[in-house]
């Protein structure tokens, strides 16, 4: 019989839903010699907590954050939190010696990522793991387009372009804490660009070293509180960006850049990754994500152009533990994914493909920092790696 993995989630808004649903089937499609158990979920709302544990199929529910990480069934803390509360949940758990997997971006600011990392680094020593949710590293698509890089397909990679725009920021959506900097961080920058800036590095296999300017806008200042009709204060102050946009220099000489909104009409989940090199390039948009075009610059000119690679063959990352090929992976799988591989790690097995690390979570949020400095007026900053 295969090992078990305990694991405890902490949250059960949308990405409570979506790390339930991937812990409960990563063993129902993926051979895995350690297997996850879903042993107990603690969250603020605990009058709508059974109805959800009974449906993901969580064996127990309630109780404290103390008290799932002195469970001692729990051997992996999940955190799908609120940014404000990334920093001491995953430090209680790090010190209970559990595995850890963070939703992102790691926190909110650079000072809290460094904590982070120092009890990451130092957890590590006692055989103790950490993660962090960049889930789009597992869409198959860019499985390929990692591999392809790996085997030098693209040569020197000296533009990028990479944008995540999305349409529901305007007026009209109501005040929560995306919108509070206090509690987020920041607006769409750190929610947004923070997946673009792991997949950047994720793919390139080199640092962002410096931001070369950024701007970033708000265009609502308050927004109305949710179920607020009849009481005195129906408002509140929305101080984050709804649209922010940066250049970036990476360690190899070439030039990217970054944009994310919230604001942007008609875009519902556009996440689109366009990598520029001197033997080719690739495209990848995530509301096409079974998709990755490829143009390959050494072929006689007279037959060249993106070639459009559907990314559901066996040969491809994942998915010969799902569907026969040309069956289309969704959002969901690349959650699914990322548990198998957790698995596969903590069973001293290694994925095809690298997993994000708090060492990863505390990178992204250097290049975060530095973007945020620049668009208050510093200009070219370099990166606190």
């Amino acid at each position: 019989m295969a090992e078990r993995l305990g694991i405890g989630l902490v949250g059960q808004g949308f990405m409570g839903r979506a790390h339930s649903n991937a812990w409960g089937q990563a063993a129902r499609f993926f051979d895995l010699s350690l297997r996850p158990s879903l042993v107990q979920v603690v969250a603020r709302n605990r009058e709508t907590l059974p109805r959800f544990a009974e449906r993901f199929g969580w064996q127990g529910w309630g109780g404290s954050l103390r008290s799932l990480v002195q469970n001692p069934e729990v051997d992996l803390v999940d955190i799908g939190t609120p940014n404000q509360l990334h920093a001491s949940q995953a430090l209680a758990a790090l010190a209970a010696g559990k595995h850890v997997a963070c939703e992102k971006p790691l926190a909110r600011n650079l000072e809290e990522a460094r904590v982070l990392r120092r009890a990451a680094r130092k957890a590590a020593k006692r055989g103790v793991r950490s993660y962090v949710w960049f889930n789009y590293r597992r869409c198959p698509a860019i499985g390929l387009a990692y591999q392809l890089m790996r085997e030098g397909r693209l040569g020197r990679i000296q533009e990028v372009r990479a944008c995540y725009l999305q349409s529901w920021g305007g007026p009209e959506t109501p005040m929560s804490w995306r919108f509070d900097r206090s509690k987020a961080g920041s607006g769409a920058h750190g929610d947004l660009n923070a997946h673009l800036v792991d997949l950047v590095r994720f793919l390139t296999g080199e640092e962002l070293v410096r931001v070369e300017g950024a701007a970033a806008r708000s265009f609502v200042r308050e927004r109305s509180l949710p179920g607020a009709r009849g009481k005195a204060k129906t408002k509140a102050r929305s101080n984050v960006d709804e649209l922010f946009a940066f250049f970036a220099g990476l360690s190899g000489g070439g030039l990217c850049s970054f944009e994310a909104s919230r604001v942007a009409s008609g875009r519902l989940n556009h996440n689109c990754l366009e990598l520029y090199g001197t033997k080719g390039a690739f495209r990848f948009d995530l509301e096409k994500m079974n998709v990755l075009e490829f143009f390959d610059a050494r072929l006689p000119r007279r037959e060249q152009g993106f070639r459009r690679i559907l990314a559901t063959e066996a040969e491809h990352p994942w998915v010969a533990s799902w569907w026969p090929e040309g069956h289309l992976l969704g959002y969901e799988h690349s959650f699914v994914n990322m548990a198998a591989d957790i698995c596969r790690e903590l069973a001293g097995e290694e994925p095809e493909v690298p997993l994000p690390s708090f060492e990863d979570g505390y990178r992204v949020q250097a290049v975060l920092d530095a973007a945020l400095r620049s668009a208050r007026g510093e200009g070219k900053v370099r990166v606190r790696l």
